[in-house]
Parts: C-alpha cells; sequence; structure tokens
C-alpha cells in the first residue's frame, strides 16, 4: 500500500508522466512486494523557482544533477529488508535513464514506513490486515 509523491520539473510533466507512473509501478511490483492494482501516485511539477536542490550533493563521483531531477517519496504500510530497497532504487534509475534518458544522478527516492492504522483508505474506517 505505498503512497508516493513525485516532484518532477514543470516542463517534464506533460512529456513524462506516464513513463514515470509505469516504471515506478513496475518497479514496486517486481522488487517492494507490491500488487499490481495498488497503485496510488501523485505528480507534484514544479517551476525552476519552487526547485531549490544541490547539484553536487551525494551525486556521485564527477555527477551533477541537472534541471530533469526528480525526487520520488514513497510512504510504505510495511517495512522493506535492505535488498528489496536496493533492487527498488536500482531498476527505477534504470529503467528511467533507459526510457526517458533520465541521468542516474537525476534520481533521489526516500522511503518512509508507517503502520496499518496509520491509513484510512476510504470510509473514515482505519486500514486493519
Amino acid at each position: 500500500m505505498p503512497f508516493t509523491r513525485i516532484s518532477l520539473p514543470e516542463h517534464r510533466a506533460d512529456d513524462w508522466q506516464d513513463t514515470i507512473s509505469a516504471i515506478l509501478q513496475n518497479a514496486l511490483v517486481e522488487h517492494f512486494a507490491v500488487p499490481a492494482d495498488d497503485c496510488f501516485q501523485l505528480f507534484e511539477p514544479a517551476g525552476r523557482g519552487q526547485r531549490v536542490i544541490n547539484p553536487t550533493y551525494l551525486a556521485g563521483k564527477n555527477d551533477q544533477r541537472s534541471e530533469d531531477f526528480l525526487l520520488f517519496h514513497i510512504t510504505a504500510g510495511k517495512p522493506r529488508n535492505g535488498y528489496q530497497k536496493q533492487e527498488l532504487f536500482r531498476h527505477l534509475a534504470g529503467n528511467l535513464h533507459a526510457a526517458l534518458g533520465i541521468a542516474p544522478a537525476d534520481v533521489m527516492v526516500v522511503v518512509s514506513f508507517t503502520h496499518p492504522e496509520d491509513w484510512s483508505f476510504s470510509h473514515g474506517e482505519m486500514f486493519t490486515l
């Protein structure tokens, strides 16, 4: 039951949104044990003036972030192990590069975990397993 907020450059939103959505969902299903129909994503396009991003901080040796920087903030309802997280990160960055030419240095992912009772999917009812 992950919910993902995707921050992307405003000038790329129309061209990239569908491809990013499909790549993210596939990576979550294949590497993060998410059911195929469990898809909740919010795209947040932002203009240059709304994005303050250090171009080099932890971007990798000799790498620099560009205007194409993407931030994925995934809130998930159950913990995943280090292997699952690394596979998700690796496949997401690799597939975005292959499909859209997004540099791996331009892909940042933050994962947060919650408890089932922190979610209400509808009708004001707390989710339970």
